[in-house]
């Protein structure tokens, strides 16, 4: 009887699942622990420079969006084109990827430095974080190209089964980040400019280590195709956009906070360690939304459909138990975490209420988002936008400003908005998983 039950038929996907999780786990891990260090360094000298960065970061995050677009589509085509026949294809394609990720990145990077200050100044927050994100933003800008290149670079390893290469690559990326951290924010006259400053050198270093591990993958000479970079697009300006419409959500959860008529400054530096201690179980459920991809892709790509959506649904199991366990002891040991983070009593006590309510839905967040996974790697990304994005801007952020302003439930109320969001984002999630057509 154990057998023939469903259980028993998706045993055979998960010790595959698993090689290709793990690793994408720790790199995932390495990249909390970047954000950890930039958080508690910038909280050592100051709850103003704490929330200078939160913003920054979000600014920063929104303009390395098109390379997470790119290595979306990336990865839905080379993982495809990477276990069927088409082994020429597959090389043109990573040549295509390379070359549109460093004109984008450029291009970027050079909008990011000379724009930030307008963007960040038209901002509703307070003067005080305005004044320190800005020169953070400009270094940041200076250095994106370097994240470009070290994101596509890491899926391209990805998609062709070659991701311990990547796993070394960010943590040699991480020893350095963190150490320069430390160095430049305390021990030169850089001061806390320096945490930029060690994300754009670590990201320097990371990408010519990638560069490396990527070049047999690439045709003879340099070439380049329209129609595959054309594909790769098509693909990844959904995943492109939802980033976008993501990113000002939480931009607009900024604002909103930034409304409230007490600690605002405060509360926004809980919210900024908050979403930093989430991120480490969040992480992990994006490391296992990639592997998903990746995974669903491979199988495509050798035309086993069927195995792709038990596959999915392995990885999807596998991702939700790890969260469930990783959000008991986060939410155990809240107030201990956000101590940590930060000396002022009252970021303190809001942060670790933020952890503690967000976390409550985490295992339904993580069951939605690996699932979503799989749908990105069968390239229907459009589908994901849709559902993901509809959910931030119909329900998250209405709820949050009307709970937390108009009836003035205070943050707490921005926290059970976001909740709320999650459970309706995974349901519906769910339904375009199981209907298949993300395989026809």
């Amino acid at each position: 009887m154990l057998k023939n039950s469903r259980l028993y038929r998706l045993r055979p996907f998960v010790g595959d699942s698993w090689a290709v999780s793990w690793p994408m786990t720790l790199i995932m891990f390495f990249i909390f622990l970047i954000g950890l260090a930039d958080v508690y360094v910038a909280g050592r000298i100051s709850k103003e420079i704490q929330a200078g960065y939160g913003l920054s970061s979000q600014i920063y995050f929104i303009f390395s969006i098109i390379a997470f677009a790119l290595s979306v589509g990336s990865v839905s085509v080379i993982s495809q084109l990477f276990t069927s026949e088409k082994k020429d294809e597959c090389r043109v394609a990573v040549d295509s990827t390379l070359t549109i990720t460093v004109i984008s990145g450029f291009l970027a990077g050079g909008v990011g430095f000379f724009l930030s200050g307008y963007i960040i100044s038209s901002l509703g927050v307070p003067q005080v974080v305005k004044d320190l994100a800005i020169p953070l933003m400009r270094i940041y800008s200076l250095g994106l190209a370097f994240n470009y290149l070290l994101i596509s670079t890491n899926s391209i390893l990805r998609a062709c089964r070659m991701i311990k290469r990547s796993m070394f690559t960010m943590a040699v990326v991480c020893v350095l980040n963190i150490t320069l951290n430390f160095i430049l924010a305390f021990k030169t006259p850089l001061g806390y400019r320096g945490i930029a400053v060690a994300t754009a050198v670590s990201m320097f270093c990371g990408c010519l280590l990638n560069l490396l591990f990527v070049r047999p993958l690439m045709a003879g000479g340099f070439v380049y195709s329209g129609s595959a970079a054309s594909k790769i697009m098509r693909i990844g300006w959904p995943a492109g956009l939802l980033q976008v419409l993501w990113q000002l959500g939480a931009v607009a959860l900024y604002l909103i906070l930034s409304d409230l008529p007490e600690h605002n400054v405060e509360v926004l530096a809980a919210f900024t360690n908050g979403l930093k201690v989430e991120a480490a179980i969040f992480l992990p459920a994006f490391a296992f939304n990639m592997a998903n991809a990746v995974i669903a892709g491979n199988l495509i790509g050798k035309g086993q459909k069927h195995d792709a959506f038990k596959a999915g649904l392995a990885t999807a199991g596998l991702g939700v138990v790890l969260v469930s366990v990783l959000s008991v002891a986060m939410m155990l040991n809240a107030t201990s975490i956000a101590s940590y983070l930060s000396s002022n009593s009252i970021v303190i006590n809001e942060c670790s209420r933020y952890i503690f309510i967000s976390l409550m839905v985490e295992p339904v967040m993580a069951w939605g988002v690996i699932l979503g996974g799989a749908l990105n790697g069968a390239g229907d990304t459009r589908g994901v936008m849709s559902i993901v994005a509809l959910s931030v801007w119909l329900v998250r952020i209405p709820l949050a400003y009307i709970w937390a302003i108009h009836f003035g439930f205070g943050p707490a109320a921005v926290w059970w908005s976001m909740n709320a969001s999650v459970v309706i984002q995974s349901i519906f999630l769910t339904r375009r998983y199981f209907r298949r057509k993300w395989l026809s």
